[in-house]
């Protein structure tokens, strides 16, 4: 973690020294002599000496020299890099600050800011210290570490623990009480393994760590039945070279013979392949591969083995989504956590081994269940926590006691820390550019589920997201996002209708060691005063508040923190208001979503850093005009707040990537205006960055101007009028990257005439909301984005024509929803239209009396709701050729339609589908 700390420095430094940062820069150095004039050269050998001493930390970290010595060696690393941290931020600024001092002329004036802030001399001396502390370090390494690394010339993984870590995986398997809602695993395994199919299969077992992968495959290896002639077992994190893994493999195939195995040992690469090969053919083998880590290596053992049509099996263990595809779909097993039913049996078993149906005595009941929810389902856990707590009293202080301290047990009891091991395998093995974004996740609460959007932007601008080619930071970090979940190191709790990731969460127990983690390395910390006991790291440079009871007490330098998030939405006011402008005046995040607040103070432009600001379900009806002073404000988000102006200058913050502002007005969203938008700002096209522009209201300049933002790829404006529709489509065609255009009129009896909307092909998500022409339908729009637009909703239109033949056009819709969209009496769907739609919303068709549904129709549609169809008493017909639907949902009906579909699940036209109905 010291790395990726340095990391970030080194990439500011590269900004400051070789980018534009500089060449602004040259005018305040003009005039300098001495160390001023030479912060340019000491920022280029401390990003020098930077990259040395990552290129080292990189080094060590494959070694066993992982000791007290090293440890504080790498604390003081860290300590080092944020210090520099801060002071490039500073330096950013006041470059930054002098570019724009006609604009902030009266700034000085204004806000009375700490000095060093603004001299360029106090920085400089700043500067020489932390080269000296750099010398400094390099010194203490070659003093006390450098001795110990130098003499090792192969990268040698620790291998002790890990061994130990397999065998205790391996030895559960023995038991086949341990094996609790696995049935269905085992059933398959089995009958992939012995299947009458004569080809070489290739069968994956995927999940998170912990779940028993090895465990599963271990019981069917050792199983006495096996019909394999021979088998071979190797655990592959243990050697990910591909020829350690096939002498490995060879010697196990070959038996014990001392003479075959010295052979085999001694045999170079070529004739070890070849001797392999010759030893395989017309063997029916079962070759495991445990714990693969790299799809490469399991790509290149398929690939030398051979298919000789003997039944025989590989089969392979991993935690990565991407090495389990290398078997077939067909023969992948994916290990989800136990149910609740099956983790109380499992832990049951275990604690209570000596009574007679492992029944838990009522005193206990309460705090058992709390220590299997902290599992989550994990077997490893429950197995472990469960066999330690046979050993404890039997009692109702016992069990809260160690419920309190379960995260302790796991890291400091040696009876179970292997535990933590095998979980922080996984982090270990994350690349560099992942770690920070896997920890980032353990801020939020326990079950907290996170939202993909949200993420991104705070990945970004925390700077942990790193510039790839041509594609966007957002690309860049929903990938990152992507790779977490592939790795299993985060699970998808949610998709939209297409299959984007909408929603995901972390893992209970993985989270509580993630925190752990993240306090040993300064990275966060989680302040919790529920207890009474406050637990906050010094030199942390981030803190998420779960519980506040009163004002924030710290133990730690706030003007070290980076980032506050606070979820605890009883907070009073002043817990931050009273120390934020004071102290942390480098934070580049701030998150005060849901607490009781109305005003933001003059103070908040002293924030200089901020990159990230979300008052979202708060009170505010007003930014402060120091807003503009955020000249590093990448993302402003106020929805469902009083906010319906900005400030003046806001136009001002250039680097805006997403803008979410609205104020909610119809809790219920049955009206037309349910939200209201912000007024525009002069200036707001100027904005070239802005990626998001989320609720907005229309005038007409603005929307003659707003062509300008050729970088939207999601734009919401409302109160549009009939006479702006011309220039909107104007406007909007120049907007080449966006994916996401919501319109909607200024009431819904205005009408617009968007048939000349020509959008770029990437659009896949359009909602128009308000009178639309009837020319519309016949537009070129829905034929030129048939394969692309993949979600549509049209809402308060009151069509005169039927939308839908024109709508099935969209081959590719996977969501449609049409509110007030149709007013006249039958709605029909033919064969063969909207193949890919998975989910459809019809509501408030007043006048429709039919709807029917011919066979072939909506062959995946999987979500239904109708409601408010007044005039329509029959259930619709052909619902029953709904193959893939698994809900629908019935609402505001003609009053004899319950009739009906009472008499359609009598004659079974439901009996596949499970159908809710509410009058």
């Amino acid at each position: 973690m010291a790395e990726t700390a340095i990391l970030l420095v080194i990439k500011k430094i590269s900004i400051v020294v070789a980018g534009e940062v500089l060449h602004l820069a040259k005018p305040l150095f003009a005039k300098k002599s001495g160390l001023v004039a030479a912060l340019p050269t000491n920022m280029e050998f401390i990003k020098e000496e930077l990259e040395m001493v990552h290129a080292f930390l990189k080094k060590i970290s494959t070694r066993e020299c992982s000791d007290t010595v090293s440890e504080t060696w790498i604390t003081q690393v860290r300590r080092l890099a944020y210090d520099i941290e801060d002071i490039v931020d500073q330096f950013i600024y006041i470059v930054a600050e002098h570019q724009g001092k006609g604009l902030l002329s009266n700034f000085k004036k204004v806000i009375k800011r700490p000095q060093s802030l603004f001299s360029l001399d106090v920085m400089a001396i700043e500067v020489e210290k932390m080269k000296q502390r750099l010398r400094e370090l390099s010194s203490r390494r070659d003093r006390w570490i450098q001795a110990k690394v130098s003499g090792i010339d192969v990268e040698i993984p620790n291998y002790e623990n890990r061994q130990e870590a397999y065998q205790f995986r391996h030895c559960q398997s023995d038991n086949d009480d341990d094996f609790v809602g696995v049935d269905k695993y085992r059933e398959l395994l089995n009958k992939l393994l012995y299947s009458e199919d004569c080809s070489l299969r290739i069968i994956a077992v995927c999940g998170m760590g912990g779940l028993g992968k090895s465990s599963l495959v271990h019981n069917a290896y050792k199983s006495e039945r096996s019909p394999f002639e021979c088998r071979a077992w190797i655990s592959v994190s243990q050697s990910c070279e591909v020829d350690d893994i096939l002498r490995n493999m060879l010697k196990q195939l070959c038996g014990n013979d001392n003479k075959i195995q010295s052979k085999v040992a001694k045999m170079i690469n070529d004739k070890l392949r070849v001797e392999l090969k010759k030893f395989l053919e017309q063997k029916r083998y079962m070759i495991v591969l445990d714990d693969v880590w790299r799809g490469a290596v399991a790509l290149e053992i398929r690939n030398l083995l051979l298919n000789s049509g003997t039944r025989s099996r590989v089969v392979i263990t991993t935690r990565i989504d991407g090495v389990a595809s290398v078997a077939e779909d067909a023969c992948k097993i994916e290990l989800e956590p136990l149910n609740k039913h099956d983790a109380w049996i499992l832990f049951s078993r275990k604690v209570f081994w000596k009574i007679e149906n492992q029944v838990c005595p009522p005193e206990l009941q309460e705090w058992g269940e709390k220590i299997v929810k902290r599992c989550a389902g994990l077997p490893l856990a429950l197995v472990a926590l469960g066999s330690l707590l046979s050993l404890r009293d039997k009692s109702e202080a016992e069990w809260k006691s160690f419920y309190s301290k379960i995260t302790c047990e796991l890291h400091n009891n040696p009876d179970i820390n292997h535990v933590e091991w095998i979980l922080n395998l996984s982090y270990r093995h994350l690349p560099y550019y992942l770690q920070n974004c896997f920890l980032y996740c353990a801020m939020f609460p326990e079950g907290h589920l996170l939202k993909r959007k949200k993420l991104i932007r705070l990945w970004i601008a925390e700077g942990f997201i790193e510039q790839r080619g041509t594609i966007s930071l957002e690309e860049v970090a929903e990938s990152y996002l992507i790779e977490l979940v592939h790795r299993s190191m985060l699970q998808v709790v949610a998709r939209n209708s297409f299959g984007r990731i909408r929603r995901l969460r972390m893992h209970d127990l993985v989270r509580e060691l993630a925190i752990k983690l993240s306090e040993n390395e300064c990275f966060s910390s989680v302040y919790d005063d529920t207890s009474g006991v406050i637990k906050i790291v010094s030199d942390s440079r981030r803190m998420s508040v779960l519980r506040c009871k009163t004002a924030i007490r710290l133990t730690m330098d706030s003007s070290r923190l980076r980032t506050l998030l606070a979820f605890d939405r009883t907070m009073l006011h002043c817990s931050w208001s009273h120390y934020i402008p004071s102290k942390s005046k480098y934070l580049a995040v701030l998150d005060l979503s849901g607490l009781p607040i109305a005003t933001i103070c003059h103070s908040i432009g002293e924030l200089f850093n901020l990159k990230y600001l979300c008052l979202n379900d708060t009170n505010v009806k007003s930014l402060p005009k120091t807003i503009s002073r955020l000249q590093s404000l990448e993302t402003l988000s106020l929805e469902r707040t009083q906010l319906i102006t900005f400030p003046p200058g806001f136009a001002e913050l250039k680097k805006l990537r997403h803008v979410l502002v609205w104020k909610l007005i119809d809790t219920a969203q049955s009206s037309f205006s349910q939200s209201l938008g912000v007024r525009t700002t002069e200036g707001l096209w100027n904005l070239k960055e802005l990626q998001t522009l989320d609720e907005v209201r229309a005038n007409e300049k603005f929307i003659s101007k707003m062509g300008n933002l050729t970088q939207l790829r999601s734009l919401y404006i409302s109160d549009v009028r009939s006479k702006y529709c011309s220039q909107l489509c104007s406007s909007t065609s120049k907007m080449q990257h966006l994916v996401r255009l919501h319109v909607k009129a200024i009431d819904q009896d205005e009408i617009l005439s968007l048939e000349s909307l020509a959008l770029p092909p990437q659009l896949q998500t359009l909602e128009l909301s308000g009178r639309l022409a009837e020319a519309v339908l016949q537009s070129p729009f829905f034929s030129a984005h048939a394969n692309t637009l993949v979600r549509l909703s049209l809402c308060w239109c009151n069509f005169a024509e039927n939308p839908i033949p024109h709508i099935s056009k969209l081959s590719n819709l996977t969501s449609l929803r049409l509110r007030k969209a149709y007013i006249g009496q039958q709605i029909g769907f033919s064969a063969g239209w909207f193949p890919k739609l998975k989910g459809m919303a019809l509501v408030d068709m007043a006048y429709v009396r039919q709807i029917y549904i011919e066979e072939g129709s909506l062959i995946n549609l999987e979500y239904l709701n109708l409601d408010g169809f007044n005039e329509l008493a029959d259930v619709p017909g052909g619902i029953e050729f709904l193959p893939s639907i698994q809900k629908i949902l019935f609402s505001s009906m003609h009053p004899d339609f319950r009739v009906s579909l009472q008499e359609s699940a009598r004659m079974g036209r439901l009996k596949h589908i499970p159908v809710t109905y509410r009058q």
